[in-house]
């Protein structure tokens, strides 16, 4: 395949940052500064309200910089969200950024830089830092496996690790778009899929283009970890992760009956270490051993990170609440 960049107008920004925005009234004002603050200065922050009942988007009005642009829709969650925002970016490289995470000053910059230096790199991506529900560092940093990468990694989740770590040549989303009969709208990411849409998207990519997927050292994001309605949301989550499964098999059967099981067992194992930074005491370990069963190849591919879990969540499930709250401040472990 030929790569060839849209014609775009001589005006418009090098990226094109999109911004869902949705009932995040806490954050949303600290998810914009980060970007208005960013070294790499050629860019456009697409902010697309998707019909929320907060005062998010009069925080965001609130803000006055020529280069935010703002549509507004009826709510059709983060996949429509991102694909409004994505069908009306005007950059050659564009970046996503969930409106309670947060962008490093560099992180623009820095992917520029590598997609610049890597015309067959169709994904750019980093680490990111977690922080909690009031913007503090919990210490815990997300590492992507860097180097080459196969679809097998990607759709295992070894690659990009949340929604707001890849900046992508405008091109590779536009090689990965669809349209349903009789509708001409492109999507890039399932609206059918209100969560896990992602991960779909992304193995979409790298199952169905040719781009490559490449990282850069370092950590250039801060993803928030959100703990509201912790045991609802690790089901609806897993429940969406089937989903996901079920759409890629749809174009990759073979892939997924090979690849499957092994990512079943990390998304459960995400979900396990979920479960015990919020301290859910009975999920977790529910959770952790349905990670083994279901790939119990990570006792070996991955000893150090799966038997912590387990230990970790059977400590949480098993010890007095007391005694368990006196182990963690001894030993002060982190799961991320």
């Amino acid at each position: 395949m030929t790569h060839t960049i849209p014609s775009l107008d001589a005006s418009a920004p090098t990226v094109s940052v999109v911004m869902p925005v949705y009932n995040v009234e806490r954050f949303v004002a600290h998810a914009i500064r980060s970007v208005l603050d960013q070294s790499f200065a050629d860019f456009e922050l697409i902010i697309v309200d998707d019909g929320g009942n907060d005062a998010s988007m009069d925080i965001v009005r609130s803000f006055d910089d020529a280069r935010i642009r703002i549509v507004s829709q009826a709510n059709r969650g983060l996949a429509g969200a991102r694909n409004t925002g994505i069908a009306l970016a005007r950059g050659s490289f564009v970046a996503l950024i969930d409106s309670d995470d947060a962008m490093h000053k560099t992180k623009l910059e820095r992917h520029v830089i590598h997609l610049r230096a890597r015309p067959t790199v169709g994904v750019s991506y980093a680490g990111a830092a977690l922080i909690d529900e009031a913007g503090a560092p919990l210490g815990i940093n997300q590492m992507p496996r860097l180097g080459r990468v196969s679809a097998a990694d990607v759709f295992c989740g070894l690659v990009i690790l949340n929604g707001s770590i890849p900046v992508f040549r405008r091109q590779t989303l536009e090689d990965a778009a669809f349209t349903l009969p009789g509708d001409s709208r492109k999507r890039y990411f399932d609206e059918t899929l209100r969560r896990s849409e992602d991960v779909e998207f992304w193995t979409r990519v790298a199952l169905t283009t040719d781009w490559e997927f490449a990282g850069i050292p370092g950590v250039f994001t801060d993803y928030r970890i959100n703990g509201a309605g912790l045991s609802a949301d690790v089901i609806r989550q897993l429940e969406s992760w089937e989903q996901v499964c079920a759409s890629v098999a749809a174009y990759a059967p073979d892939f997924v009956a090979r690849f499957g099981p092994t990512a079943r067992g990390r998304e459960l194992r995400y979900l396990a270490r979920r479960c015990f930074q919020m301290r859910d005491r009975g999920l977790g370990i529910v959770m952790a051993l349905q990670a083994v069963r279901a790939a119990p190849g990570l006792l070996l591919a991955e000893p150090v990170k799966t038997i912590t879990t387990l230990a970790a969540c059977t400590l949480l499930r098993f010890l007095p609440e007391r005694v368990f709250a006196a182990l963690m401040r001894a030993a002060k472990p982190s799961l991320a």
